[in-house]
């Protein structure tokens, strides 16, 4: 196993860093400050600068205008992202669209692929279920009529389901199969209820009462949505990273200049072994993020499943972000509770990461299940 960016992963982190280089979260007010969401639509000056850059279409095959490269890749950019809290649906497109790639018809594609990547399109993926708990794949039920399928069922916190022009809905069928629907955002059937996130951003409750879908918009491939999963469970991973390293630099910096008895408190003992512990944390979110990532990316088999490496990627992630963002208001002081400074959005910004597609405790659960399966010794 080799950990060493290959020149085009690399290049694609670089061109990550230009784009995102002006995007900063004191931009955007503190989602306590206001009743509803901090904004109607997503950053679409930024997205058509992502796509500008070729970095909507990292996943996709050149015959469909992308790069061809792999999740470590979008792990690298999804990383460079979340430094700045970038508003833009960046993991929930590109996965998307690599599922639709890998699982989808020639029509689907063709439909899609092309115009998504260069930013015409925005797809979005029901990952939630019904109340963030139960598996999503659990919430919706499908039925064949005909060639058609129907699909009833509600899915809750959608991301960015009130901007993206579809959205992959995974539902369970009559045979016990999942399935995932390409299904568009205006639809006979559909409605779409405006929920707000602990980040202040729009998510969507969607309802289906016997939405139709042709049978050309659906994804029947075994274990695509299981895939589908751990791509978004380890690309939250890479945004926690991101986060947690953007977090821990500017608690460095500010313990550098702030002064008590006359030194700066970065000096103190109890305050260096703090930072200290929650740079080991960083380091274990990236390694386990790293191997999580190689695990899709290759294919490459092991003593458990890739879900497995996925699983450890989260714990990590989602504790080790938890413990970074407390840290630093802690080491703050003051500026750590104030709303009105950028650390109080990345905080929000920290939780809402550490519960998405499940808390450490679910992926404990999920590790303890595999362990059980395929014992180890």
């Amino acid at each position: 196993m080799d950990f060493t960016f290959t020149e085009e992963q690399q290049a694609a982190a670089e061109a990550a860093r230009g784009v995102f280089a002006g995007v900063a979260p004191d931009t955007v007010p503190s989602p306590s400050l206001l009743s509803g969401a901090v904004a109607e639509d997503f950053d679409r000056a930024l997205w058509a600068k992502l796509a500008e850059a070729d970095l909507l279409s990292l996943l996709l095959d050149p015959e469909y205008g992308g790069a061809g490269l792999d999740v470590i890749a979008l792990c690298l950019v999804l990383r460079e992202s979340a430094k700045g809290l970038a508003r833009v649906p960046l993991l929930e497109n590109s996965a998307a669209l690599a599922a639709v790639q890998a699982h989808g018809s020639e029509e689907l594609r063709s439909a899609l692929l092309e115009r998504a990547g260069r930013g015409e399109l925005v797809l979005t993926v029901a990952a939630n279920g019904r109340s963030g708990h139960d598996g999503a794949e659990l919430a919706v039920t499908a039925r064949q009529d005909g060639e058609d399928w129907l699909l009833d069922g509600v899915q809750t916190a959608v991301p960015w389901a009130h901007n993206a022009d579809f959205v992959l809905v995974p539902a369970r069928s009559a045979s016990d199969r999942t399935l995932l629907a390409v299904v568009p955002r205006v639809h006979e059937g559909i409605v779409l209820a405006e929920q707000i996130s602990t980040t202040g951003e729009r998510l969507g409750e969607l309802r289906l009462e016997s939405a139709r879908i042709a049978a050309d918009q659906v994804v029947e491939a075994e274990g695509a949505w299981e895939w589908l999963r751990g791509l978004l469970t380890t690309g939250t991973c890479a945004l926690a990273l991101g986060l947690g390293e953007r977090v821990l630099g500017m608690t460095s910096e500010y313990a550098g200049k702030r002064e008590q008895f006359g030194y700066p408190i970065a000096t103190f003992q109890a305050v260096a072994v703090q930072a200290a512990d929650r740079y080991i944390d960083l380091r274990a979110m990236e390694a386990t993020l790293w191997q999580a990532a190689w695990r899709l990316a290759s294919g490459a088999s092991g003593a458990l499943p890739a879900s497995g490496d996925v699983a450890v990627a989260k714990i990590w992630a989602s504790e080790g972000v938890r413990r970074i963002v407390q840290t630093a208001q802690h080491l703050h002081g003051g500026f750590g509770a104030d709303v009105e400074y950028p650390l109080h959005r990345y905080h929000a910004w920290a939780k809402h990461l550490e519960l998405s597609l499940g808390p450490a405790a679910a992926h404990e659960e999920t590790l303890g299940d595999l362990l059980a399966a395929h014992p180890l010794g």
